[in-house]
C-alpha cells in the first residue's frame, strides 16, 4: 500500500496541482474500504464518494456535477465545494469542502468513465468479477435494499457496456485475505478501435 502511494504522489497532475486517482470497480469490490486504506497511506487524502453525487433518479448522471463541483475549483488550486446527496431524505445536503491537496482520490462505479479520465493522473481498478461483487454487495445491504440492487445491476450493466473503465486501469488492484495485490493494468494496451469487454485478459505482474 504504501509502494502504490509513492507511485501515485510522483504521478504528474492532470487537475491544475492536483493529482486526481480514481479507484473504479463494480458495486461491492471492496472500492470504498481500499480507498480509505489508500488515503491513509497518502497521509490523509481527501476522498471524494461518487455515491455523494448520483441519486436515485440519475444513477450515472453525476459527471456535470463532478466537473462543475468539483474538477474545475481543483483545477484553479481552490478548495471544492460540492452537496452530499442524503439517500434516506432523497435530497442533496449542505457543502462539504474538499481540498486542493497533492492527491485527491475519487472512489466508486464509473470513476474512470470517458469524461473524467482528462482528468485523472491515475486509474485503479478493483479486480473482482461483477457477479462475485454484485452477491457481497446484496449481501452487506441486506434484503430491504433488494429492489434497489434490482435496478442498480442493469444500470451498472448499461453503463460498463457504453462506458467501460477497466480496459483504461493503470493499475488493477485484488484483494487478499490479508493486504492487497497490486498488478499492472492493461492502460496503453487498448486503443480507441479495440473493442474490449471489461474483464477480459489476464493481468502482468508489477
Amino acid at each position: 500500500m504504501h509502494d502504490l502511494a509513492h507511485r501515485l504522489r510522483r504521478l504528474p497532475p492532470f487537475c491544475g496541482p492536483v493529482r486526481i486517482v480514481g479507484v473504479d470497480g463494480h458495486a461491492g469490490s471492496g472500492k470504498s474500504t481500499f480507498a480509505g486504506q489508500l488515503a491513509e497511506a497518502l497521509g490523509g487524502a481527501p476522498v471524494l464518494h461518487l455515491d455523494d453525487l448520483a441519486t436515485h433518479d440519475e444513477l450515472f448522471g453525476w459527471t456535470d456535477r463532478l466537473l462543475t463541483q468539483v474538477i474545475t475549483p481543483l483545477g484553479r488550486g481552490e478548495t471544492a465545494q460540492y452537496f452530499p446527496y442524503d439517500w434516506h431524505a432523497r435530497h442533496f445536503g449542505p457543502p462539504r469542502a474538499l481540498p486542493p491537496a497533492p492527491v485527491v482520490l475519487v472512489e466508486g462505479v464509473g470513476a474512470g468513465r470517458r469524461a473524467l479520465r482528462p482528468f485523472l493522473a491515475g486509474l485503479l481498478w478493483m479486480e473482482l468479477s461483477r457477479e462475485e461483487a454484485w452477491a457481497r454487495g446484496r449481501l452487506r445491504d441486506g434484503a430491504e435494499q433488494r429492489d434497489f440492487w434490482d435496478g442498480w445491476v442493469e444500470a451498472e450493466h448499461e453503463h460498463f457496456a457504453k462506458d467501460p473503465s477497466r480496459p483504461h486501469a493503470d493499475f488493477l488492484v485484488r484483494q487478499l485475505r490479508e493486504g492487497y495485490e497490486v498488478l499492472t493494468g492493461p492502460s496503453g494496451t487498448v486503443g480507441p478501435d479495440h473493442d474490449v469487454t471489461h474483464g477480459d485478459g489476464p493481468p502482468a505482474v508489477c
